[in-house]
């Protein structure tokens, strides 16, 4: 089986190709020819997700997945939520990014975070969504160079290391991407 994964992101596309079972071949919007950057204005990260989902439907025909994801945290009330990947601006650096929100917690003392993604599968003219949520905190500095956008300064509860001192392997067995992927998997094994 087929499957367009609606993004170009080679590390969610490298992260996910190793979840899923052999038999399914994720294939990249580069793969597809499609070199849209597929507008992402919902105001939710379930939004998001549908409407790349529905964008290469509609314009491409393959069957498909795309995932939005963001972090979450308590005292900014949920933010950045679906604006993690633009918090910092428009030009989506994950520096940037990891520095803003450690200035905006600097004053408090409640970082309790979580990761979330949600994944939207549109698959013989049905749509079916996974949510994958992460609870954690966001630490003072960073720490580890592996993974991407907030994995620096996220530990999840229960762990002393953050998502970016983790291998690649490790990291998809508890994160918010590895839970929505794994629904995924079961329902398209079914």
């Amino acid at each position: 089986m087929e499957l367009v994964f609606a993004s170009n992101n080679k590390n969610k596309i490298k992260e996910i190709q190793q979840l899923v079972p052999s038999d399914i071949t994720i294939l990249s919007l580069e793969d597809i020819g499609c070199d849209v950057d597929i507008p992402e204005t919902a105001d939710t990260i379930e939004g998001n997700a549908i409407l790349k989902a529905d964008y290469i439907t509609k314009n491409y025909g393959y069957p498909c997945f795309a995932d939005d994801s963001g972090i979450e945290v308590d005292a900014l009330n949920g933010a950045p939520g679906v604006y993690s990947a633009r918090y910092a601006g428009e030009e989506k650096d994950d520096n940037k990014n990891i520095d803003k929100l450690l200035f905006e917690l600097s004053e408090k003392t409640n970082r309790k975070a979580n990761f979330k993604t949600v994944i939207a599968l549109n698959l013989e003219g049905s749509q079916h969504l996974f949510t994958g949520i992460i609870n954690g905190e966001i630490i003072t500095e960073r720490k580890g160079n592996n993974g991407f956008g907030y994995d620096p300064i996220f530990v999840a509860d229960g762990y002393e290391t953050t998502f970016a001192e983790m291998s690649m392997e490790e990291k998809a067995t508890i994160s918010h991407r590895g839970k929505a992927v794994k629904q995924l998997i079961s329902f398209l094994k079914k």
